[in-house]
């Protein structure tokens, strides 16, 4: 049974097995249709989700193909190469070059926002708490109000234990992760280590372990472990939109095994790829996901993790500052 150290340590032994396929060992010569085919070939060989997406990367190869140049100017062939890596529609897939870095934003364009930092604002004040990038405040009705906006804040365990015990008068807590595009997997882990009692299976990791699009590693099992220091035991509510992206996704699915939580909201944007970064004969990179996770039940979260409970921010409520998420949460813990 895995450790916390040994998760870090599989997480490390996935990413050097990715770096060995990363590398193509055909050479490809610096020129439009070289760097296309490098392109091309590095995601063919590494990229984790043609079978579950049912993309044809074949088709997608004659298609853009044809459009290649050999008089193409970087700005052309950078276009392409952008419309091409859209066909996977992840987040997680970029190119980047000196004057630009393409990307992917329908996963979250395509729908309601969700969130509006206006309408926040009447509920933070001027008078909130800031402790490791999570913003917070006890309301009126006494519950805590916390607002944690990017993963890539690190957490510290003494910021946690002071906030936990802050909240420990409190009828019980939202925390709002809405429009948090993720960051850092070990902030995940020690943020949710503080709402479990035991060690918990969250969910699975796979590798690729060939060039084929079906060759991958068995999957190996993931756990939260339940922290040694202060842990919460009241009601939870986790706030999701469609903005919750990467390591929020993840945040997210694992906080649905936890006791006492409820998600609340829309749909995470999803993006459970693990990503990796190789690069092309020009200098460009590459970044993909390279390493599918899932959750407990060993189903995909690439889409994204669907709440417990629906709930769309209403006009009428913006007009008056008031957000329909925050207030259907309230509602429910005052009920429980």
């Amino acid at each position: 049974m895995m450790k916390r150290r040994e998760y870090s340590t599989l997480l490390l032994l996935l990413f050097i097995s990715c770096l060995g396929g990363g590398e193509v060992d055909m050479q490809f010569d610096n020129h439009p249709k070289g760097n296309f085919d490098a392109l091309w070939t590095i995601l063919d060989r590494n990229y984790c989700f043609f079978e579950y997406k049912d993309i044809d990367w074949d088709k997608i190869y004659k298609e853009y193909s044809r459009r290649i140049s050999s008089d193409m100017d970087n700005d052309a062939l950078f276009k392409l190469m952008g419309q091409m890596l859209a066909e996977l529609k992840d987040g997680h897939v970029n190119l980047t070059a000196s004057h630009d870095i393409t990307r992917y934003w329908e996963w979250q364009d395509d729908y309601p926002v969700n969130f509006d930092l206006s309408v926040q604002k009447h509920y933070l004040g001027n008078d909130y708490s800031i402790a490791s990038g999570m913003k917070y405040k006890i309301l009126e009705d006494n519950i805590v109000y916390l607002y944690y906006g990017s993963f890539s804040s690190d957490i510290g365990h003494g910021n946690l234990d002071q906030v936990l015990n802050r909240m420990a008068i409190c009828q019980g807590v939202i925390i709002d992760v809405r429009s948090n595009g993720g960051g850092s997997l070990a902030n995940v882990e020690k943020f949710t280590g503080r709402f479990f009692n035991e060690r918990q299976l969250i969910g699975y990791i796979s590798h690729k372990i060939g060039p084929g699009h079906t060759d991958f590693s068995t999957l190996y099992p993931k756990y939260v472990e339940s922290s040694d220091r202060v842990r919460y035991q009241k009601p939870v509510v986790v706030l999701t939109n469609r903005g919750c992206y990467s390591a929020t996704n993840e945040f997210v699915s694992i906080m649905k095994y936890a006791p006492n939580v409820t998600i609340m909201g829309d749909k995470t944007g999803g993006g459970s790829g693990l990503p990796f970064t190789s690069e092309l004969p020009n200098g460009w990179s590459v970044r993909f996901s390279a390493s599918p996770m899932f959750n407990a039940e060993k189903e995909h979260i690439e889409f994204g993790v669907e709440p417990d409970i629906y709930v769309n921010m209403s006009d009428a409520d913006s007009k008056k500052n008031r957000d329909t998420i925050i207030e259907e949460a309230r509602a429910l813990l005052k009920n429980q």
